[in-house]
């Protein structure tokens, strides 16, 4: 066998004869059109595999080789060749020989050697060269008496081997092995291209996903949707029909991230995601089109079968989802427009099912159809959003309170601080709609902040005119779960120097009961700071008595609700007067709200209530008026 790289080649004897020089002419002849085909079948070539396959076939069928074949070098522990194709005999047959490119036993064949060196090699003749020793009887089935093989090099690396092999013995020279040397090095040349083109395909469709496909459901994404509602709009319209579009929400999606971490929320949309795939047919879009927002196109629809389908989504998704070993119940929102009646545009439809989606209500079966004047509600909802971040930031805000007074002395003991915001356009704001948009919109903290220091100003202002009336701040569930509430209220006594006495807290029974442990360790540390704490609006929350003896509270605050109607309601005073009796039993004193009348404070004073709150009192007031109030009630 001969390394063609290192020796000459050519007949040493002397001159060649006829016969001889006709051969060579012939091989070379063979050579060359097995390069010429070669060429262009790399041309026309589109596939790694199927160009290795038809550059075996050129071969053999068009140079007239007895046989060709591709092996690819395995960098496993026996130096394995992997034969990729063969022409002139069975691929099992190779394979059942177990060749490598070891420096041993089935390693020293042409092939093994030319991936080992990196050479062009040829082995002379088949029927007596010992590394062959293994094959020679296959060869002389096969008809073959001469091999030669030539690396494929690609991208600096011996990839694999060309091999092939003739009749003759003795076959191959050197002007053939040199016009072979090209057909392999093109060959190489080929796979590489092919393999950078393939890389290019791949990385072509990776963009693709990412532009059109959501990567943590896995789901079209919002750009896919609208291109699709697009094109199913089109449709529609040629052919008369109408389509549906549905848009869901996750709801308190918001709260399970800030609770349970990102990745349990991340957990929930993706177990969501796959319920709702089950749930749709082949020719349905689902795609996830926002945080927590999926939405799903229904081609060739009616509103009947939209609101089944709604129906049937709700239902799907009412189950509990397993998230951090908890069993999470993720409520759902779902919205439902129509093409054409309720928008003509991908993006309209888009935001009229989702103006739609703001009016579902549990209680109306969790979907609601569009009607006219949701989506000019949900644009003004946005931008009121917008306008009470920008009050907020600029101080806009207005501090209102509302005087508390001791029922026995009729003294004023002190205030509630309320906010207000009188919107430059709308005009006044009410607390009931600004304040669910501060939450929608995460505004809550910075609402906070601006009360927190609205009311310890007002507070130090009141006592530098010889004042000392505690003012009562209201906190919400979300500032419960602040961590950083009480190091911001204990800076803000540092700031301004008032007393602990002046400033109060207020929070409401639902708000503890959302998460009692939580809730009862910033009481616990409000406490601490030695401020008086207030449960507002109980009977609503459901508290447990086992809990209520817990907190660290000072005052009860009887809801509007029981103490508006006792004068008229036997069952609403005995609630009233349950609560006094239950209230001062845990050494706590108690203050009703919604008193309006004498008779109120009458009836309230029989049971030995401690302090009243209403208008019967008065209306809240700006808090510069305050102070003059007080003097006129006096």
């Amino acid at each position: 066998m001969k390394h063609l790289a290192d020796e000459p080649m050519g007949d040493q004897a002397g001159p060649a004869s006829v016969d001889d020089q006709a051969q060579k002419l012939a091989r070379v002849h063979r050579a060359l059109r097995t390069l010429s085909a070669g060429n262009h079948t790399l041309l026309h070539a589109s596939d790694e595999q199927q160009l290795l396959r038809d550059m075996c076939r050129v071969i053999v069928e068009t140079g007239g080789y007895r046989m060709a074949c591709i092996g690819y070098a395995e960098h496993d522990e026996n130096h394995t060749v992997r034969w990729m194709e063969s022409v002139g005999f069975e691929k099992e047959l190779l394979d059942a020989h177990h060749f490598s490119w070891a420096d041993e036993g089935a390693g020293r064949t042409a092939a093994g050697t030319a991936i080992r060196t990196g050479k062009p090699v040829v082995g002379d003749n088949l029927l007596t060269d010992p590394a062959y020793a293994f094959w020679r009887e296959d060869s002389i089935k096969l008809g073959c008496s001469s091999a030669a093989a030539f690396p494929l090099r690609v991208e600096g690396e011996v990839l694999g081997a060309l091999a092939m092999a003739a009749a003759e013995p003795d076959a191959f020279d050197e002007e053939e092995v040199n016009l072979l040397s090209e057909l392999a090095d093109d060959l190489a040349y080929g796979i590489a291209n092919l393999r950078i083109r393939e890389k290019h395909r791949e990385a072509e469709a990776t963009i693709a996903r990412l532009a059109y496909y959501d990567g943590l459901t896995g789901l079209p994404n919002r750009t896919f949707l609208l291109e699709r509602l697009e094109e199913s709009m089109q449709e529609a319209k040629q052919h008369h029909r109408a389509l549906a579009l549905l848009h869901l929400n996750v709801g308190r999606f918001h709260e399970i991230n800030k609770v349970l971490g990102y990745r349990s929320g991340d957990q929930l949309l993706q177990e969501l995601g796959r319920r709702l795939e089950l749930a749709v047919k082949e020719n349905e879009t689902l795609a996830h089109v926002g945080e927590a927002e999926f939405a799903l196109l229904l081609p060739a629809t009616s509103a009947e079968h939209a609101i089944q389908m709604a129906q049937r989504l709700a239902s799907i998704l009412h189950d509990p989802v397993e998230v951090s070993g908890l069993m999470v119940d993720a409520s759902v929102n779902i919205g439902i427009a129509l093409f054409p009646g309720h928008a003509t545009t991908p993006e309209a439809l888009l935001r009229r099912a989702n103006a739609a989606m703001h009016e579902a209500r549990p209680a109306r079966g969790g979907y609601a159809m569009y009607t006219g004047g949701q989506e000019e509600q949900h644009t003004r909802r946005l931008a009121l959003m917008g306008d009470l971040r920008h009050a907020i930031e600029h101080n806009q805000l207005l501090l209102y309170c509302q005087p508390k007074v001791d029922i026995a002395s009729r003294r004023v003991c002190g205030a509630e601080a309320l906010v207000r915001w009188e919107h430059p356009v709308h005009g006044m704001i009410l607390p009931s709609e600004f304040i669910p948009l501060a939450e929608q919109a995460g505004l809550i903290t910075p609402l906070t902040d601006w009360m927190l220091e609205s009311a310890f100003s007002q507070c130090y202002a009141w006592h530098e005119a010889g004042l000392d009336r505690p003012l009562a701040v209201n906190f919400s569930a979300h500032d419960l779960r602040d961590p950083d509430l009480v190091e911001r209220i204990r800076g803000l006594f540092s700031t301004w120097g008032i007393g602990p006495e002046l400033m109060q807290f207020e929070l409401t029974e639902s708000a503890l009961m959302e998460d009692p442990a939580s809730a009862l360790e910033t009481l616990t540390d409000l406490k601490q700071l030695g401020t008086q704490l207030y449960i507002d609006d109980f009977g609503t929350g459901y508290s447990s008595l086992s809990y209520l003896q817990k907190l660290p509270v000072d005052y009860i605050k009887i809801d509007q609700a029981f103490v508006m109607p006792m004068t008229v309601s036997d069952d609403s005073a005995v609630i009233v007067r349950s609560t006094i009796e239950l209230g001062h039993n845990l050494d706590m004193k108690i203050v009703a709200e919604g008193v309006e009348s004498q008779a109120h404070w009458d009836s309230l004073a029989s049971l030995g209530c401690d302090v009243a709150q209403g208008y019967h009192i008065s209306k809240p007031m700006p808090a510069e008026q305050f102070r003059n109030w007080e003097t006129s009630w006096a």
